[in-house]
């Protein structure tokens, strides 16, 4: 429960509102390992004075122990993390929660389908992907976007573009825009999918993740082979608070990940 300093070492912005943050531990003790997480985890962020936010890994573990994280501003204390700048320091819990099945995709084609800031979460498992870390068949990216000013990591984008199968689609374009506008099931719905030898990470608006997860199920993909990050306003990170419980499922150590399969009744709850 006692948060660990670290110190911004870096801070971009990925548009206004949202930005990334580099952080590396303020005093790092020389006999003690690095953070080590999983894909699809998160740190619950301290803004001195403010309070905390749980915030997904956006990035790779890294062996001289520095953590991504990509934010959103939209309330005190995102908006506090936002006026910090490179030196400034804030605290760090976690890791918490249970990541991505990575150990599912051997041997599969990997569905990686995100809307809007729903790609930081998933963006470790790209570069898992990238780097061989899964022994999968291939990997496919569909990533939504309300207009195209608002994708997150455009540089990256176009990297992975040469590397990996890539589908973009916003809501609203504009005159240079060449790309698919409307939503991103419609490029799910055109891809020739294997479903029985795939499986899907989600993450993104849960409205979104409902109809993409219909369109998988009528592809073939099996339930249990569909994955989904869950949101709900986590305070204490280990379950204890309940402000996270969701139908017998507290999201900060039962989730945020969990299997369609496992959570398909509590998401047909109205308003659950």
């Amino acid at each position: 429960m006692i948060p660990t300093v670290y110190r911004v070492s870096e801070r971009s912005v990925e548009y206004p509102g949202t930005f990334t943050l580099k952080l590396e531990a303020e005093n790092p003790e020389p006999d003690k390992l690095p953070m080590r997480f999983a894909p699809g985890q998160f740190n619950m962020l301290y803004a001195f004075g403010v309070g905390e936010s749980a915030i997904s890994f956006s990035g790779l573990g890294s062996d001289d122990g520095n953590l991504i994280h990509t934010i959103r501003a939209q309330g005190n204390v995102t908006r506090a993390l936002e006026r910090l700048k490179a030196g400034e320091s804030l605290g760090v819990r976690g890791p918490f929660g249970i990541g991505w099945p990575l150990h599912a995709t051997v041997g599969r084609e990997v569905l990686i389908i995100a809307g809007g800031l729903g790609l930081a979460p998933l963006r470790p498992v790209i570069y898992a992907g990238l780097l061989g870390h899964l022994a999968a068949i291939r990997v496919r990216l569909f990533y939504g976007a309300r207009r195209p000013s608002e994708l997150l990591y455009r540089e990256e984008l176009a990297q992975w573009g040469q590397q990996l199968n890539l589908e973009i689609s916003v809501d609203h374009g504009d005159g240079t825009w060449p790309g698919h506008i409307g939503v991103i099931t419609d490029p799910l719905q055109a891809a020739q999918i294997d479903g029985a030898n795939s499986v899907a990470f989600l993450c993104g608006p849960e409205i979104m993740m409902r109809f993409c997860i219909q369109v998988l199920l009528r592809k073939g993909v099996p339930a249990s082979s569909i994955y989904l990050s869950m949101e709900r306003n986590m305070k204490c990170a280990i379950g204890l608070c309940g402000h996270c419980q969701w139908g017998p499922n507290f999201i900060c150590k039962d989730g945020p990940v969990f299997c369609y399969e496992d959570i398909r009744p509590w998401l047909q709850i109205r308003s659950l």
